[in-house]
């Protein structure tokens, strides 16, 4: 992991970076709130300590929380979903487990894998958000709606970024 650190500070950056000055400025009718900053947590390596995933998890959520104006919001549903990370990728692990120094995307473990894994911490994720942002039942199925639609659209982000990296690795 330490040999790839410069890599994920660069995914860090790009991301919030993105999701700051791009995404957060996309609503599609109140409904459909991409975040593809939670794609830095999905990828990072299988052998990352619980404690340290928590902590990025939150350092993240943070970041996007400041530049959002969305105190904790951001922060705690990204811890959730760091949380939920380890036992949905032993929900999902390989017979054979994983390969040591492979990471959890769609170059190595193909799109069905990646799509399965993804769109459950992408949903957990938003879930929390979302209903930490309303903070009541009263509109339960609006925010479910919400939810299932900003969920599609940012696993269509994530596939086009995991499509874009993965066709700049095999151009090398």
């Amino acid at each position: 992991m330490i040999s790839h650190l410069p890599r994920y500070i660069f995914n860090f950056i790009f991301f919030t970076l993105i999701q700051i000055l791009v995404l957060n400025n996309i609503q599609l009718s109140g409904y459909v709130n991409p975040y593809l900053y939670i794609l830095f947590i999905i990828t990072l390596p299988f052998e990352i300590p619980g404690w340290l995933l928590l902590v990025l998890g939150f350092s993240s959520g943070m970041v996007i929380d400041i530049f959002s104006n969305t105190p904790g919001m951001h922060a705690s549903a990204t811890v959730f979903m760091s949380f939920l990370r380890p036992y949905v990728l032993r929900i999902f692990a390989p017979r054979d487990e994983y390969q040591p120094g492979t990471i959890p995307t769609m170059g190595f473990y193909g799109i069905s894998w990646f799509l399965r894994y993804s769109i459950i911490l992408v949903f957990a994720h938003h879930f929390f958000l979302f209903f930490i942002e309303v903070f009541s039942l009263t509109h339960f199925f609006s925010t479910f709606l919400r939810v299932v639609s900003s969920t599609v659209f940012t696993i269509l982000l994530i596939i086009v970024a995991q499509l874009f990296s993965q066709g700049k690795k095999q151009g090398r």
